[in-house]
């Protein structure tokens, strides 16, 4: 396949990229951004539908009371996590507003993307099966690591070790229950540097590239 043209005849090839905290999902997103993907973050625009005077906003402090809106008018999302983080019924509520609002943001810079010719277009999602995102991606990457190296990074964001082990403990099914829907498996264990190997291998299998 000559360079220049991807797997999927030529068009922007649209990865979603999900996995466990601490495993680097973010770090993954980057360097495809430096690969030359456009990225989008699930999460920002989470961020960005919840600002004040979206909608958003207003529906998450009808829901869960105005105790979670800070007097500058923001969303305050400690507050907001100390009640859906410990509480799924919560957190599924949260989910119901926000996830139909991110939605159509993303599919429209996908959309601006392919637009604009970009090689690819990556959507960084923690819950890019279960929102319903990996239907909008021709692939779905799983981001692991080694469970040593994932407390270890936790660890190393300032988080205490007992915060750390109870956030990986949620989220301990992710992989087992991910796999049969990813296309590939990315680990980032090891040194950074053979973990972004490992990642351009990827991209460029992704884009129908020969392995450099």
């Amino acid at each position: 396949m000559s360079a220049g043209r991807t797997a999927h005849g030529g068009r922007t090839v649209r990865i979603g990229l999900t996995g466990p905290i601490g495993c680097g999902k973010s770090t993954v997103t980057a360097w495809l951004g430096e690969l030359g993907a456009v990225v989008i973050d699930a999460d920002g625009v989470a961020r960005e539908v919840t600002e004040p005077g979206a909608p958003g906003l207003a529906a998450v402090a009808d829901a869960f009371g105005p105790e979670i809106v800070r007097e500058d008018g923001s969303l305050d999302r400690a507050a907001l996590g100390r009640i859906v983080f410990a509480d799924s019924e919560a957190l599924a509520r949260l989910e119901a507003i926000v996830h139909p609002a991110v939605r159509p943001v993303i599919v429209e810079r996908m959309a601006e993307a392919s637009r604009a010719g970009a090689p690819a277009v990556v959507v960084e999602a923690i819950k890019l099966v279960d929102g319903g995102l990996a239907a909008l991606c021709d692939e779905v990457w799983l981001v692991t690591c080694e469970a040593d190296q994932q407390l270890a990074r936790l660890l190393g964001r300032g988080a205490d070790r007992a915060d750390a082990e109870a956030r990986i403990a949620a989220q301990s099914d992710i992989v087992d229950r991910l796999t049969p829907a990813a296309t590939r498996i990315i680990d980032t264990s090891g040194s950074a540097s053979r973990a972004r190997l490992r990642v351009k291998a990827a991209f460029r299998a992704a884009l129908g590239h020969e392995a450099p």
